[in-house]
């Protein structure tokens, strides 16, 4: 023991341990790349949860802290339970003890220790603590604190407090069996908050020598001392009242100097000391051997730690009627309290992120960021675009969180491989490297970040943040050939939960997939925040209200001269008709205008005039904009698809990219040569064939079904993943200051 402290150097059993700490090292960097990157399952517990653990074997008071975090959030009116592994416990189940009603042969000694302090906070003991957490919730729980819980990498929390001893750090500075490192002291920079303990116990200078190695790995500012107190003690035996000043020492703990240390500081003289292992349980005979040992030592009593009274045998109280046994009741004393709870409550406030990869998607996105803000006011709403700027969320007022990714295509990969090229000559790489690093940034600092878009954002979410995502597949449907069997797999695999665009591809998925509605439908309830635009007047556009949707990528300029002849055309041949046209906000309007003035329309007031025609233009969203409109012409790709889900027929232009939405589409959509005449003699003859209307129209609806999905994901968060709950327990502590 000695050795692994690094208070003695044996170069025989360091050699001898070398290969043992080199295959721990490895198993540890494995554990780790798994867990960073989401091949090893992370489970987000339902309740905010507070982790307390350290880095190395054993004392640095964890259960001291755990009970003072305790009584600190139930002096804030939070029901609060405490989650422990048990260890040396033997049953298999959780059990919950309430006022140390259970047996230390099931749950083991810290656990009754905790229950015994604490009264009636309940404590689960759990070999899974996750089932310990849902029970702490069954019970009505509003926070968890999870007893050593650093390395127990399969549960999120919300905060993780790492404990150091300031008397002995980090021992050797070696793994575990050759030092007393769990991991390496780089893993600090997981934590949230750090607490350098026992501070009492050290010099000044080398308090702040330790200080300085761990502000390496964490900011100084989440940097903290405590130290350690006894408040109280406890008698048994004959003498109560007498006064003691020789005491002999035993204990089963961790760090058996610094209880030495506590009773010195009190002016006791420690006669004699017997160190058991970590948790050991006494017997008969070892109590009348250290009752012995004690007269041997002229010692007045034995004293032990309050821990050690929960490995007692049976009938110890008997054993102390001539050799009185005292056991102080210790608490910690955290230096700068205001700060440290301070920081301790921010770190509770939920962060949600949303990510996204598409214009599109960002739609959708921002609607349901949107929606999440409404839901939780209180927490912190990120974004997280994989493609462009993030413009759409910015406008909203969400704070993008993603490194910017402009390439030519617009995306990641489009259609062709000559477009893939394009994008890599622009830094493609480059700006994914970057957003992986984003990602490592945000670790441990957000919930489980919902993804809407293809299985490429699911990887690159899952890797980056190593936290399983919900995912909004809004990208491939069973109408556009479905999802790969490796999307499947990683679908099923790597995701909470998963929206489907249509009840058949939740089928096709199986698993985790689920079908609630639509999430492109959603964009139908997209905010208008257009204060310059007038509203749209209701009576002004006869029943044969036309639709022209331009698209939303600047070649829409170019495009536009088709959708402005076939409308010159439309005039022409009926009888009565108008026009509606609708810009997308990725448009540049100046630019766009200027090209419809070199076709030879002059725009006045929001309408653009030629020969008598007049059309309107207009830049609030879809939902608002298709109002009363009989059939659209339109190149756009989301605004199509929402417009077939009104009900409203789409003539289209017969190209690469359109062809892959009419398979979307289906009846609903008619694609036509890019020529002006052609998509106006299209429109004509679907205007005039009520049959074929009435078919598009109904054909539009069962493809693209209804709105909903975005609200099923919110309620998900409530419901399964405890979002509500740690909103509800951030504003307690927010308005109920220290």
């Amino acid at each position: 023991m000695r050795h692994v402290k690094g208070a003695r150097n044996s170069c025989v059993m360091n050699a001898m341990m070398i290969p043992f700490e080199v295959l721990n090292g490895i198993i540890i960097f494995c554990r780790d790349f798994c867990y960073n990157h989401g091949l090893l399952k992370v489970t987000e517990p339902p309740l905010p949860l507070i982790s307390v653990g350290n880095l190395s074997y054993g004392g640095t008071n964890k259960t001291p802290f755990v009970e003072m975090l305790a009584r600190y959030m139930t002096s804030k009116n939070l029901r609060v339970g405490i989650v422990s592994r048990g260890y040396t416990g033997k049953s298999q189940n959780v059990i919950l003890v309430n006022n140390c009603d259970a047996e230390r042969e099931l749950t083991g000694d810290e656990p009754l220790l905790l229950s015994r302090s604490l009264g009636n906070i309940p404590v689960a003991v759990a070999k899974k603590r996750i089932d310990g957490v849902i029970a702490l919730k069954n019970s009505g729980v509003e926070i968890a604190i999870a007893d050593d819980a650093f390395q127990h990498r399969s549960l999120a929390r919300d905060v993780d407090i790492v404990l150091i001893d300031s008397a002995c750090p980090f021992g050797s500075g070696k793994l575990i069996p050759n030092g007393i490192l769990r991991e390496k002291i780089s893993a600090l920079t997981r934590a949230s908050l750090v607490v350098l303990t026992k501070a009492n116990h050290v010099s000044r200078e080398k308090f702040l020598e330790l200080e300085n190695s761990v502000a390496k790995y964490i900011s100084r500012e989440k940097i903290f001392a405590s130290s350690l107190e006894i408040e109280s003690w406890l008698q048994f035996g004959n003498d109560s009242g007498k006064s003691f000043t020789r005491i002999f020492a035993f204990s089963a703990i961790g760090s058996p100097e610094s209880f030495r240390q506590s009773l010195e500081k009190c002016a006791l003289t420690v006669s004699g000391q017997k160190i058991f292992q970590d948790h050991h349980r006494y017997t008969q005979k070892d109590l009348d051997e250290l009752i012995a040992a004690a007269r041997d030592c002229d010692s007045d009593a034995l004293t032990c730690t309050e821990k050690d009274l929960y490995n007692m045998p049976e009938n110890w109280r008997g054993k102390f009627s001539q050799m009185p046994l005292i056991v102080p009741k210790v608490r910690i004393a955290v230096h700068e309290p205001e700060k440290f709870f301070g920081l301790l409550r921010e770190c509770l406030q939920p962060r949600i992120i949303v990510a996204s990869n598409g214009y599109g998607e960002d739609s959708i996105g921002v609607i349901l960021a949107k929606k999440l803000r409404e839901k939780f006011p209180d927490s912190k709403i990120f974004a997280f675009p994989l493609v462009g700027k993030g413009d759409a969320y910015l406008q909203a007022g969400f704070e993008v969180k993603s490194a910017p990714s402009v390439t030519p295509s617009g995306g990641v990969l489009k259609y062709s491989l000559r477009d893939l090229w394009g994008d890599m000559r622009a830094g493609l790489l480059r700006h994914v490297t970057s957003q992986l690093r984003d990602w490592k940034n945000l670790s441990g600092k957000i919930r489980t970040p919902i993804c809407v878009g293809d299985v490429y954002l699911l990887l690159h979410t899952l890797f980056g943040s190593g936290m399983r995502p919900l995912f909004a597949a809004t990208a491939k449907t069973v109408y556009l050939s479905g999802h790969w069997r490796s999307e499947k797999f990683i679908i099923n695999r790597f995701t909470q939960r998963t929206w489907t665009r249509d009840l058949e591809s939740a089928r096709q998925l199986g698993g985790k997939a689920i079908y609630s509605g639509s999430p492109i439908m959603d964009l139908l309830f997209e905010s208008e925040d257009f204060e310059s635009e007038p509203e749209l007047e209701s009576g002004y556009e006869s029943e044969n209200l036309i639709l022209l949707l331009p698209g939303s990528r600047l070649r829409a300029c170019k495009d536009v001269e088709l959708l402005l002849n076939a409308a010159l055309i439309l005039h022409d041949r009926m009888i009565t008709c108008d026009f509606r046209m609708v810009l997308a906000p990725t448009l540049p309007m100046k630019e766009f205008i200027a090209s419809c003035e070199s076709y030879g329309w002059k725009f006045v007031d929001n309408f653009l005039e030629h020969d008598g025609v007049k059309i309107r233009v207009t830049n609030h969203g879809i939902a608002r904009a298709a109002s009363g409109v009989k059939i659209l012409l339109g190149l756009g790709g989301t605004a199509n698809q929402l417009c077939a889900g009104l009900g409203i027929p789409v003539v289209s232009i017969d190209e690469k990219g359109k062809r892959v939405q009419k398979k979307l589409l289906g009846d609903s959509e008619i694609l036509v040569n890019a020529d002006s005449r052609s998509l106006a003699e299209c429109v004509l003859r679907i205007l005039s064939e009520r049959d074929l209307y009435e078919f598009m129209s109904n054909s539009g609806r069962a493809r693209m079904g209804s709105p909903g999905a975005l609200d099923s994901i919110v309620n998900y968060t409530c419901d399964n993943l405890g979002w509500d709950i740690r909103e509800r327990v951030y504003r307690i502590l927010k308005n109920n200051l220290l």
